[in-house]
């Protein structure tokens, strides 16, 4: 299964990870998704090739940006 890791920029809380696990975990494909808080590092696993803007769209939705 293909994974692939994003920096997520200003995540402060739980309620945070909860926005961005639901958001990038409803993207068709995505069987896991891990969110470190502290690292900002959010690990997606599918069972399809995921592209960053498929990722950036989720994450903006949940209110938030992708670094770089």
């Amino acid at each position: 299964m293909p994974q692939s890791t994003y920096t997520v920029q200003g995540m402060t809380c739980g309620h945070c990870v909860s926005s961005v696990t639901e958001e990038v975990g409803g993207i068709d494909g995505v069987r896991n998704v891990d969110v470190d808080l502290a690292t900002g590092r959010v690990t997606v696993t599918s069972d399809r090739p995921v592209t960053d803007d498929e990722i950036r769209a989720a994450v903006a939705e949940a209110g938030y940006e992708l670094a770089g």
